[in-house]
């Protein structure tokens, strides 16, 4: 007669693996659809205090694309730990320095709850500035986050 609620132990959680291409992506709009797929807000057996998401391949992460003048006029900061050390490089400079995968990081840890389960859902993430990935071994499914919405992608 009622609908039973049913919520997910951590023991039946079935984890898959995804993959997804962010060449010419909109950081924003990627980092959205990562955070949802990381703490399992895709799947029908979600459940809020439980890590039933599943791990996410990013590829390509030097080719995002920020819209506007967010390429020059973002700033991200860090503190050196000493009086006065606040530092901060613009998102240029991040994606053309050594680590420009950190863009997409840093965009998707912002976007998952802080504590400890959502530092347990960012250790399923992993981004790669080039191409190739070491994850092959898993068979992650591709995911086209360009073909979900036209807005999603940005050509230069």
């Amino acid at each position: 007669m009622y609908n039973n609620t049913t919520a997910t132990k951590p023991a039946d959680v079935q984890k898959s693996w995804v993959v997804i291409d962010a060449e010419g992506l909109v950081v924003g709009r990627l980092a959205t659809i990562v955070a949802n797929i990381l703490r399992g807000k895709n799947k029908p057996s979600f459940t809020p205090h439980v890590d039933d998401g599943d791990n996410v391949i990013v590829v390509n992460a030097d080719k995002v694309v920020l819209t506007g003048r967010k390429l020059d006029q973002k700033k991200y900061y860090h503190h050196t730990g000493y009086p006065g050390g606040i530092k901060e490089r613009s998102a240029r400079a991040i994606i053309e320095g050594r680590f420009p995968e950190r863009i997409v990081e840093k965009a998707v840890e912002r976007m998952i709850p802080r504590g400890p389960l959502g530092r347990q859902q960012m250790r399923n993430l992993r981004v790669y500035a080039g191409p190739e990935h070491p994850h092959a071994a898993q068979n992650p499914v591709a995911l086209d986050v360009g073909a979900l919405n036209p807005k999603n992608k940005r050509s230069a």
